[in-house]
């Protein structure tokens, strides 16, 4: 995604003169990076911390009314480090979802490039974070039994890793007891096979696994063992990986392989292309494509979605 960002304002410094004629068209064309960093939403009603550092906490959104409402577990994603920000983008995507009687918990952490980031620290903060949401639930209005956890790009990976966690090894620094059971995750762009997509997540996000997995040891052989998600199969959660047309940074293919591999374990799993859509038309719901994303969430959440 790094180098993405240099292409991108590349292209835009090229086109700035296009002018309010080509606006419309724009409108319709496939989001850019510089689009989606644009994204904004709604405050949210509620920031939890559940750490000490600047970046363990929790927004939670919520509906208007009483509840009990179902929820979205938000995990943002921007290649795993603090310069694509991500968090402040999901802000889109939540004030539709509140908008419709979904709440949700959007989940910060540290990321490899802040102090405790990378490995362990940023998957303990993801447990920490999700789990969190059991101690709030009651008071405010939130159904346990209507969760589906949501994640873009880094995030994808992250969610299907919360999702799949309850099959860690005892051993691992990130093993929680009786993890919040998330029956189903939906993967927006994701990342989650991280030793086969090593390359791609090299080139994509210019991130070594080093920073993702950590380093082996006589203790921690196999470094995927407790951070990927490909490893924890089967997990039993139905994982639905949504991917754009023309998304660069996670391809097509990269989600089918994963239901491949998914599927061949087990376990549910089924891929949804957006067509004309860029790896960040899935997370705005300003977007063409937002419809297919809203129909797969309100589907994990209470079976067919209404008309929009």
């Amino acid at each position: 995604m790094l180098t993405t960002l240099r292409k991108t304002l590349c292209a835009a410094a090229i086109a700035g003169a296009a002018g309010a004629a080509g606006t419309s068209a724009h409108a319709a064309a496939p989001m850019t990076l510089q689009d989606y960093l644009a994204l904004s939403g709604p405050a949210p009603d509620l920031r939890i911390a559940y750490g000490s550092a600047p970046s363990q906490f929790v927004e939670l959104f919520k509906p208007a009314g009483p509840g009990p409402f179902p929820v979205v577990i938000l995990i943002h994603g921007g290649c795993w480090t603090v310069h694509f920000g991500g968090i402040a983008q999901m802000h889109n995507m939540a004030g539709d979802l509140i908008r419709n009687g979904i709440a949700v918990w959007n989940v910060e952490y540290r990321r490899v490039d802040e102090e405790g980031g990378g490995y362990p620290g940023m998957y303990q903060d993801v447990a920490t974070a999700v789990d969190r949401l059991r101690q709030e639930a009651g008071a405010h209005g939130l159904d346990l039994a209507r969760v589906v956890a949501v994640g873009h790009s880094a995030g994808g990976h992250l969610a299907q890793w919360a999702a799949s966690r309850h099959r860690l090894p005892q051993s691992s620094p990130a093993w929680r007891a009786a993890p919040q059971a998330i029956p189903q995750v939906i993967s927006l762009g994701g990342l989650a096979d991280l030793r086969n997509e090593e390359g791609l997540i090299k080139t994509s996000c210019e991130r070594d696994m080093v920073q993702l997995a950590g380093l082996p040891s006589a203790a921690r052989p196999d470094v995927f063992a407790d951070t990927s998600p490909a490893e924890l199969l089967p997990s039993g959660v139905r994982t639905v990986l949504v991917t754009g047309e023309l998304d660069d940074v996670s391809p097509v293919r990269v989600a089918q392989d994963y239901a491949r591999r998914a599927q061949a374990a087990g376990d549910a799993a089924e891929v949804v292309v957006l067509p004309n859509a860029s790896h960040y038309d899935e997370v705005a719901a300003t977007s063409p494509a937002w419809k297919l994303v809203y129909a797969e969430i309100r589907k994990a959440l209470a079976g067919d979605a209404p008309p929009r």
